[in-house]
C-alpha cells in the first residue's frame, strides 16, 4: 500500500484500486491520502467515490481509518442506503476533508515547535499527546510548572512562526537516527529506517504524521489550561488560530 499522506500531506485526492472489503465497510486500497489514527493524531476524514466506467457509482462517508495488521484500512458509511458496497478490484476516488486535515497539520507542527522549546529550556520529555480539532493536549516529565511560564515558552514559538521557517520530512537509517534526540519514547523496535520531520534549525523528530511546509502556516498559538497529573506529570492545553 502506498501511503501517500507521507511524502505529500497536501494531497485532497487520489484514484485508487480496492484490494479487499470486510463486513462491507472496512475497506483496504492500494494507495490512500487517509492518515490512520494513530501517534496522538486523529485519522482523517471524507469520502469515497466508486467509479464505473468513468461514471460515479456510489458514493460513502470514509468515518475511521486505522492501521490493523499494518495495513491502512477505511471504515465507510454508504450516503444512499440503495447504492452497492464496494467489492475487491473496484475502482474508487477519494476526496478528503481538508480544512480537517489541514488543521491537524498546523496543530502538529504547532505541537512540535512548543515541545521542543519546552525541552531546550526545562529538559522534560514528552510522556504523552493527543491532537484534536479544537485543542492539543501534551503531558510533560517535569515537576512543576507555572502559567506565566507556559505563556512565556508560547509567545517564543509565536515569535518563530512569524520567521516561517521551513518545515521538511525525510527517512534515515535506525542507526542514523538514533543520533537524533527524542522528545517521546515507544518507537517501534522493527522499525529499520525511521521517517524525520525538522522544523529548520530548530528540532528533528522521527515522526509519522502531516505537517505544514512552513511555520508561518500555523497562525498564532494560543494557550488554554494547565493540569497537574500525577508526580512529575504536567499537562498542557493549546489551540492554533
Amino acid at each position: 500500500m502506498h501511503e501517500i499522506y507521507l511524502d505529500d500531506s497536501y494531497r485532497r485526492e487520489n484514484v485508487a484500486r480496492v484490494v479487499t472489503v470486510k463486513d462491507g465497510k472496512y475497506v483496504v486500497l492500494d494507495s490512500t491520502i487517509f492518515h490512520p489514527s494513530s501517534g496522538g493524531q486523529p485519522h482523517d476524514t471524507g469520502e469515497m467515490i466508486l467509479i464505473e466506467e468513468e461514471e460515479e457509482v456510489a458514493r460513502y462517508r470514509v468515518v475511521y481509518v486505522g492501521r490493523f495488521g499494518g495495513l491502512v484500512s477505511h471504515e465507510i458509511e454508504r450516503i444512499e442506503a440503495d447504492k452497492r458496497e464496494p467489492v475487491e478490484g473496484d475502482l474508487v476516488r477519494c476526496l478528503l476533508d481538508w480544512d480537517r486535515r489541514y488543521k491537524l497539520m498546523r496543530s502538529h507542527t504547532a505541537a512540535h515547535l512548543l515541545s521542543a522549546i519546552i525541552n531546550r529550556e526545562t529538559g522534560a520529555l514528552i510522556t504523552g499527546n493527543q491532537l484534536d480539532i479544537e485543542k492539543v493536549r501534551i503531558d510533560f516529565s517535569l515537576e512543576r510548572f507555572d502559567r506565566a511560564q507556559m505563556e512565556g515558552f508560547i509567545e517564543e514559538a509565536n515569535e518563530m512562526i512569524k520567521q516561517d521557517l521551513a518545515v521538511r520530512h525525510y527517512y534515515l537509517p535506525r542507526e542514523e537516527a538514533e543520533g537524533i534526540t527524542l522528545l517521546a519514547k515507544g518507537l517501534p523496535k522493527d522499525l529499520t529506517e525511521l521517517r524525520i520531520v525538522e522544523i529548520e534549525g530548530i528540532d528533528r523528530q522521527a515522526d509519522g504524521g502531516t505537517h505544514v511546509k512552513r511555520l508561518g502556516e500555523i497562525g498564532r498559538i494560543e494557550l488554554l489550561k494547565l493540569e497537574n497529573k500525577g508526580k512529575k506529570n504536567r499537562r498542557i492545553y493549546f489551540k492554533v488560530v
